[in-house]
């Protein structure tokens, strides 16, 4: 399954020191990337373009030897040249297994998505007129955190109004998913995906039954973004704002729609590769270069007292509509 993870350099936290890059592993390194490139990257004519790029600029990096600095240039270099947040060279001091794709280690998932991050789930915090905020700062596998995510639900569940604050987060795997259960009916369409390499789409829907308690599909929503928030936080901001359940509030985001596969290229090294594209069955298109435009565009610093205000008002009148028109003065009721 695609995977939009957080973009980080896969760096090992032994203290063995990383060994000098010769010219024979720059070149297995850039001929293998440019290979996988042009044959997996999610747009045909692009990856070609960008491979035959990549092998044109090889020169570029004849005199790094530093293995940390050689993925850092080659990927700030290949995301210039694509336009691609997700495209990237990533290093592990630790052997990368053989795979297809690579796969991540133990200590690395825990690194990015473990119990001192809490899973993601930075802040849980009830606010006056009964308005909960959820601060979610990346999105962990399921197998690792859905029952946190169920509990961070089943807490906010009580509110009248929600404001989920994605703007320091850059992505994550499929727990932005098991989210939007919590949110919307069971079985509302969501964004899912194109992959080039099988030539196959994937459809995908809210779940039906989620642990926990939901917040509903009708009370009062509210997301906000920031230019930081990235990747698998678009997408829960992007199918919200299609469905018309959330309003986006802050600034737009990063625009990334491509999700990535982690495909060796080297003992050390792996590209982040983007094989597949987005697509939101709502609007027919998704994110990658524009970003998700907020519905009310504020600096980010300002999203959230932003965001109360709009929920205080719509709670006030929501009760005012539930409490039906004003009654007639007694004296008017006589004539």
């Amino acid at each position: 399954m695609k995977r939009l993870l957080v973009l980080m350099l896969l760096l090992s936290s032994g203290a063995v020191a990383a060994a000098p890059l010769d010219q024979a592993g720059r070149t297995e390194i850039l001929t293998n990337a440019a290979r996988l490139i042009e044959t997996r990257y999610v747009d045909p004519a692009n990856g070609a373009r960008i491979a035959a790029a990549l092998l044109n600029a090889r020169g570029k990096w004849a005199d790094v030897t530093d293995p940390k600095q050689f993925a850092e240039q080659v990927t700030r270099w290949l995301r210039s040249v694509s336009s691609d947040g997700h495209l990237g060279l990533s290093y592990s001091e630790e052997p990368i297994a053989k795979g297809d794709p690579a796969g991540f280690t133990a200590a690395e998932m825990e690194k990015w998505y473990g119990a001192h991050l809490n899973h993601g789930i930075e802040k849980i915090e009830r606010l006056p007129g009964n308005i909960m905020l959820l601060d979610i700062r990346v999105f962990p596998p399921p197998q690792m955190a859905g029952d946190v995510f169920a509990a961070a639900m089943t807490v906010v569940a009580q509110g009248d109004a929600l404001i989920i604050d994605l703007r320091k987060n850059g992505g994550g795997a499929e727990t932005a998913e098991l989210l939007m259960g919590y949110l919307l009916e069971g079985g509302s369409p969501l964004t899912g995906s194109y992959d080039r390499p099988s030539d196959t789409r994937r459809y995908i829907s809210s779940p039906s039954w989620v642990p926990g308690r939901r917040f509903g599909a009708s009370k009062p929503l509210y997301v906000l973004t920031s230019a930081r928030t990235f990747s698998a936080a678009e997408a829960v901001a992007y199918s919200l704002q299609a469905l018309g359940r959330a309003t986006i509030v802050g600034e737009t985001t990063g625009g990334g729609a491509h999700p990535f596969e982690y495909r060796r290229v080297h003992e050390h090294f792996a590209v982040d590769l983007p094989e597949g594209k987005s697509i939101n069955p709502v609007t027919g298109t998704n994110w990658q270069g524009t970003g998700v435009k907020p519905d009310v565009e504020v600096p980010a610093g300002q999203a959230l007292d932003t965001a109360i205000d709009l929920a205080r008002k719509a709670l006030k009148d929501r009760s005012a509509a539930a409490s039906g028109p004003p009654a007639l003065p007694s004296s008017a009721l006589g004539k």
